[in-house]
């Protein structure tokens, strides 16, 4: 979109927002998928979660914002996303809309994040194959020390949590390379960042994940 005024596309985000999640609501039914991927990217709304005034801290859409998605290892589709709080709560949301969209058992594979455990048990029971893949990473900082980056990434466990997954498909590369490359995108946008935050307060959440920073699966 050439030649148009920052606001007016701003203005047009929720629209196509509303319409490409209608979309997929609508189309991504009955998804013979076989291996699916689960992952949470973080970004924040209006000021990271250390810098939001306190009277502001109970209220959605200030400080830390996550985006659940879900990768077809094999397409690459995103069959499922939620954008919302990482906690137990939203990770029950998230598996019950990533289970209604399924049309037979899958392998699933998340990070060692704990909601994950209840939350595809209550909705899968045993008709899933799910493994976690835990990571393990270095010592952490000494006392005074700062760390401007996540530390270092040692390696990984397989954990087993239902069924029988096949260890050779144990893996969340896909949904992190997404992830990461969703992040490097966005790296250098922060003055539109600012404005889409003003903007995402007043509008859909759904709009967000797809005009947001770091915020689109698809």
């Amino acid at each position: 979109m050439c030649d148009v005024a920052f606001n007016t596309v701003l203005k047009l985000w929720p629209e196509i927002g509303k319409a490409c999640t209608q979309y997929q609501d609508n189309v991504f039914r009955n998804l013979h998928c076989r291996r699916i991927q689960c992952d949470e990217i973080w970004s924040f709304c209006y000021a990271k979660e250390m810098n939001v005034p306190e009277e502001m801290r109970s209220r959605f859409g200030y400080g830390d914002v996550w985006t659940w998605v879900a990768i077809d290892a094999d397409t690459k589709l995103v069959p499922s996303w939620l954008v919302g709080r990482r906690d137990a709560g939203y990770a029950f949301q998230f598996m019950s809309d990533l289970a209604a969209r399924l049309a037979n058992r899958v392998q699933l594979t998340t990070d060692g994040h704990k909601s994950y455990l209840t939350a595809v048990e209550d909705v899968f029971g045993t008709e899933v194959d799910y493994s976690m893949l835990v990571k393990i990473y270095g010592t952490e900082l000494e006392a005074n020390e700062v760390r401007y980056s996540p530390p270092k990434c040692l390696g990984a466990r397989k954990q087993d949590i239902i069924g029988n997954p096949d260890a050779k498909h144990v893996s969340t590369s896909y949904v992190e390379r997404q992830a990461r490359t969703s992040e490097f995108d966005h790296a250098h946008e922060h003055e539109a960042i600012h404005k889409i935050d003003q903007w995402f307060l007043k509008e859909d959440r759904e709009s967000r994940l797809f005009a947001g920073p770091s915020l689109y699966p698809l």
